[in-house]
């Protein structure tokens, strides 16, 4: 394991000195394994690199969804705090920073606001808003600061063979470890743990402990309680397949995609009861979604849809939206924390007041 974990850190730090570019790296860090171990990776291939050699950026970039699962949320948040604080002590060259959607592109703002029901896997609108977009636009400005920019992801053939095929499909540019990302002009894509298995992941962690402190318990007990894994880093359409499968992942507590959120009823049955409030509200938004009676005839542009001689309801009637508010609100209280903010409330009424204008305007017109 030492030769793996030696040889891992050596490649990063190979890499990183490379004098054919000396473009930003961007870690696109879930918190999960796999990210987790690439982070700790460069972190410690930097610690062996002399600070007057130490020219390229690295940006560890997270992404909070705004309804990530709490016990999640709360381990990513810690994390980047930890990588944080181990840059200022040892002085690198490291940026930690969290992407968010935009505030009329929040779950809470698209579904409540504006009506979309619920995910499900033909009409999956969340993984673009909430996922794709924020992290794409951070990587974007990167690329148009610095010419182009490189990104790490902990993808590994070993997790399925889907992404096996995908990555074998990749080419690398120019003979070197990075290959062209397919949607973000400008940006490549570095895999530093490509060809580990999963319980060569595993096992590192548990050997070697992340050099800006602490060690990887934490994680260990998060994955042992979820009985999953982590809704992966996604940047492109591509990989949106791999957000919201039914296995037992973790990531959003609202996610109506998967057919019962394992992960979250994991981290009730191994005595967090707490979270017991919220499975049954994502239970309840998935069992209402297709109710003829809570679902608007038109679409939001006015117009009517047919498929197959049957009409395709459009969005959640605002009268179902402000139902779907007061349950969630009332999840709140028995949950003890919140669960949407005042700011998307707020954004949520002004999509509210801005769609009864528009509807009187259609009724007037057809009269």
């Amino acid at each position: 394991m030492q030769d793996n974990y030696s040889s891992l850190v050596a490649e990063i730090r190979a890499e990183y000195l490379s004098t054919a570019q000396n473009h930003p790296w961007i870690i696109g860090f879930s918190g999960g394994k796999d990210s987790t171990l690439v982070a700790q990776a460069v972190f410690a291939a930097l610690m062996d690199i002399a600070p007057s050699r130490l020219l390229r950026k690295v940006h560890v970039v997270a992404n909070d969804t705004l309804v990530e699962s709490p016990l999640v949320v709360s381990h990513l948040k810690q994390s980047l705090k930890e990588i944080e604080d181990g840059t200022r002590v040892h002085d690198l060259p490291i940026t930690v920073a969290t992407t968010t959607p935009d505030d009329t592109q929040t779950f809470w703002a698209l579904l409540i606001g504006k009506g979309y029901p619920s995910p499900n896997q033909q009409m999956r609108w969340c993984t673009d808003r909430l996922k794709i977009q924020p992290t794409s636009r951070y990587i974007r400005n990167q690329v148009a600061e610095n010419g182009a920019a490189i990104i790490l992801l902990g993808v590994r053939r070993d997790e399925s063979e889907v992404r096996r095929r995908r990555i074998d499909g990749y080419e690398n540019h120019e003979d070197s470890r990075l290959h062209p990302h397919n949607d973000l002009t400008g940006a490549y894509i570095y895999r530093p743990i490509v060809d580990l298995t999963t319980d060569e992941v595993w096992e590192l962690l548990a050997t070697y402990p992340p050099a800006w402190g602490g060690d990887n318990s934490r994680l260990i007990k998060l994955y042992r309680d979820a009985a999953g894994g982590e809704c992966p880093i996604v940047l492109s359409q591509d990989d949106a397949p791999g957000c919201g499968t039914n296995s037992s992942r973790f990531g959003c507590w609202t996610c109506t995609v998967v057919e019962k959120d394992k992960s979250l009823q994991g981290f009730v049955d191994s005595g967090n009861a707490q979270y017991a409030p919220l499975i049954e509200f994502r239970d309840w938004l998935k069992t209402i979604r297709n109710e003829l009676s809570l679902r608007q005839g038109r679409r939001r542009s006015g117009k009517l849809t047919v498929a197959n001689g049957r009409l395709v309801p459009g969005p959640f009637t605002i009268a179902a939206r402000q139902m779907i508010l007061e349950r969630l609100q009332e999840t709140e209280q028995a949950y003890g924390a919140r669960l949407i903010s005042d700011a998307e409330i707020e954004t949520i009424r002004r999509i509210w007041a801005e769609d009864l204008i528009q509807q009187n305007q259609q009724e007037y017109a057809l009269e």
